[in-house]
């Protein structure tokens, strides 16, 4: 099987500071960047999906969604944490560019699908923000899609507007297949799968 990593929104305004920050959001960003370096050194394909919304985006209040602007495009906020490791040769996926549709999911609306199956890609690793929203669903459309999914445990951080909502949404994806795992098993991995390649 061949893996890959997918990087979800460790965006400035998911980050402390941030206009819509996840507590503690930042800290995920040195594991995630040992799993980066590990799948660099493989030659194995990274994705790094954003928010990348217009400045009227129907999530927002002032559009009548439930969220304060955050992640318009071409601002500071929409802009990676600067803490995170941004290889060259990596594909951005923009979601959400739409002002009147949300797009959780980094398969919503992109031809992330495509990209990866270009790629003969049957394996993804997802880390990133938020748990109980964008990695949940990219997490769930990544299985209908058909592919293994493995959701890095120690690398997500969740808004939590309820306060079991992060620990609801590992549930749900490891019950519709996704196996939880951490930064130090995709790591051994990407290393398995280098050594295969070799």
């Amino acid at each position: 099987m061949r893996m890959a990593l997918i990087v979800v929104d460790v965006q400035r305004d998911f980050c402390p500071g941030g206009s819509l920050a996840v507590n503690y959001g930042d800290k995920i960003v040195p594991k995630l960047n040992k799993v980066i370096e590990a799948f660099q050194r493989a030659k194995l394909p990274i994705f790094f999906t954003r928010d990348w919304h217009p400045p009227d985006h129907s999530s927002f209040k002032s559009q009548g969604g439930i969220w304060p602007p955050h992640c318009v495009r071409g601002t500071t906020g929409a802009e990676f944490h600067p803490d995170l490791k941004v290889p060259p040769g990596l594909v951005i996926i923009s979601k959400a560019t739409n002002s009147r549709s949300e797009a959780y999911s980094g398969f919503q609306g992109t031809d992330l699908e495509k990209q990866l199956r270009d790629r003969r890609v049957d394996e993804v690793f997802l880390g990133g923000l938020a748990t109980d929203y964008c990695v949940k669903e990219s997490s769930l459309d990544a299985l209908r899609a058909g592919f293994n999914v493995n959701v890095l445990r120690d690398c997500v951080k969740g808004v939590n507007l309820r306060r079991n909502d992060s620990a609801l949404a590992l549930r749900t994806v490891e019950e519709q297949g996704a196996r939880l795992v951490t930064s130090g098993e995709a790591i051994k991995q990407s290393q398995r799968a280098a050594m295969k390649e070799s």
